[in-house]
C-alpha cells in the first residue's frame, strides 16, 4: 500500500511502459497485491475519482493483457489542506479497503489544521494513516508527538525505503525509533520510480525490518 503506479496523474510512473516494469518488479519481490494512491492536493495533483479510477482499469487491462496475476486497487493520499476539508465534509473520498484515509502534509511545519484533521476524519466515520511520519522533519525533536498522533488513534504508515537511509540519515534514525516503540501499523513502499525498488532491496536486509514483520503489529493484511 501507498504508492504511485498510474501513469501520468501525479509524480509517480510516466507511462504505462514504466507502471509494468515497477509492476513487475514489485512482482519479482513476491508482491502478489498493490494499493496504489495517487496524490490529491489542490495546487499540485488535482486528481479525483474521475482520473484515479479510469487509470486503474488501464492499468488491470495492461496488466491482463501481460498475463500478470498481480491485483491492484487504487485509493488515495491526500495533503491536508482547505480542498480535503471540502472533499470530507462531501464523502468525495477513495478510502483504502473502504475505511481507511491516507494523509500527508508538508515536511517543513505542521500544519494547523492537523488535529483538526485527524477528528473530522474519525467523525466521519474513517480511520485516519499519517503516511510517512518519519519524514515530517519538525518532529525529529519532538518524539512525544508520535507517541500522542498513537495514542489519538491516528495509525502511522513507515516508508519502507526510511530503512535503507534514502531520504536521510536523521528519517532512518526516526523509523528505527517509531519500529522499536511499536508505533507503525501499516508499511508501504512509497513507490514513484525504479530507485524505489532498489532501495526496497536494501531496506529488506534491515534487521529492525523483520523485528516489525514479526511482530503482529502490522495491519497490511487486512488490506
Amino acid at each position: 500500500m501507498h504508492s504511485h503506479l498510474i501513469p501520468a496523474i501525479d509524480d509517480g510512473s510516466r507511462d504505462m511502459e514504466m507502471t509494468l516494469d515497477l509492476i513487475k518488479g514489485f512482482e519479482e519481490r513476491g508482491f502478489r497485491k498493490l494499493i496504489t494512491t495517487p496524490h490529491i492536493q489542490s495546487d499540485h495533483y488535482v486528481n479525483s475519482p474521475s482520473t484515479i479510477l479510469p487509470g486503474l482499469e488501464k492499468v488491470r487491462q495492461a496488466l491482463a493483457d501481460k498475463g500478470s496475476t498481480m491485483q491492484i486497487e487504487a485509493a488515495a493520499e491526500y495533503y491536508i489542506d482547505g480542498s480535503f476539508f471540502e472533499l470530507l465534509a462531501r464523502k468525495e473520498l477513495l478510502p483504502i479497503s473502504g475505511k481507511y484515509i491516507l494523509v500527508e502534509m508538508s515536511y517543513l511545519a505542521e500544519p494547523p489544521s492537523l488535529k483538526k484533521a485527524f477528528f473530522e476524519i474519525l467523525l466521519a466515520g474513517y480511520k485516519p494513516i499519517l503516511a510517512h511520519p518519519e519524514r515530517y522533519t519538525f518532529w525529529h525533536r519532538e518524539l512525544n508527538q508520535y507517541q500522542d498522533l498513537f495514542d489519538r488513534e491516528i495509525l502511522l504508515q513507515l516508508n519502507i525505503n526510511s530503512l535503507a537511509g534514502a531520504y536521510s540519515p536523521e528519517v532512518k534514525r526516526v523509523a528505527e525509533f517509531l519500529i522499536k516503540k511499536g508505533l507503525i501499523r501499516f508499511l508501504g513502499s512509497d513507490c514513484h520510480h525504479p530507485g524505489h525498488l532498489f532501495a526496497m532491496d536494501e531496506a529488506r536486509r534491515h534487521p529492525l525490518l523483520h523485528e516489525l514483520l514479526e511482530s503482529g503489529n502490522l495491519l497490511n493484511s487486512q488490506l
